[in-house]
């Protein structure tokens, strides 16, 4: 189905919710561009731009980047972008990156995924790597056959620390403290739209049917703004 309106939306969801997969569906399936603020940070950092070179230097010295900063950045990225639909991903993570959107754009609608904390952590330590090639392996449902080594290369596969059971339970709480006053944000505009489960799969066919109720031909009125 080819995007007929303009439409604009943002995704949130903890890491491991199944975003990736998510906003990977929603881009094929409704033709919006997925802008992911995390890819566009580690472009910039790795082609040494101006803005880039300011990030680096916060967060090798355990400083979180300034609101402007990333405000400025994924902005320009949007105004690159030109007039299309797109889906953002990863920003905005506060209400002051959210009021700055909202001063350049018209956000049409805002889908937070709600997946129990305790479904994350069981996915995300479940998740083996083998580094060389990439492959990932989840012991819950995609095991290799042998535990502990690669399937083609009978090398040991490797946990990310980022994965580790204290390091997830860290990141789902910090996650939940940054990001509640943006879900009240966007509650309060009546924006915000959620669905919760805890498998893509069954989660999919109802953001599937939402965007297609919200992008049917008379529901939807092109924005005003930017």
């Amino acid at each position: 189905m080819g995007l007929r309106v303009l439409f604009r939306a943002i995704i949130m969801g903890p890491p491991g919710s199944g975003k990736g997969t998510i906003s990977d569906r929603i881009s094929k399936s409704f033709g919006l561009t997925h802008l992911s603020s995390g890819d566009v940070l580690r472009a910039n950092i790795k082609a040494k731009t101006e803005i880039g070179l300011l990030m680096k230097s916060c967060i090798d010295q355990g400083q979180l980047v300034p609101d402007d900063v990333i405000s400025r950045l994924i902005l320009g990225e949007l105004r690159q972008m030109g007039s299309g639909g797109w889906l953002l991903d990863g920003f905005p993570r506060t209400v002051l990156q959210a009021d700055a959107l909202d001063g350049a754009y018209n956000v049409d609608t805002v889908i937070n995924l709600d997946v129990p904390f305790q479904t994350i952590q069981e996915r995300l330590t479940s998740r083996w790597l083998h580094l060389p090639s990439g492959r990932v392996y989840n012991t819950s449902f995609n095991p290799p056959k042998v535990p502990g080594l690669d399937d083609v290369t009978g090398e040991p596969l490797t946990q990310r620390s980022d994965d580790t059971p204290d390091t997830v339970a860290r990141r789902l709480k910090a996650y939940e403290t940054q990001t509640q006053p943006v879900l009240e944000y966007y509650r309060s505009k009546g924006m915000l739209e959620t669905f919760s489960g805890t498998e893509t799969n069954k989660i999919w066919p109802h953001v599937h049917a939402f965007l297609s109720r919200k992008l049917s031909p008379g529901s939807h009125k092109a924005a005003g703004n930017v």
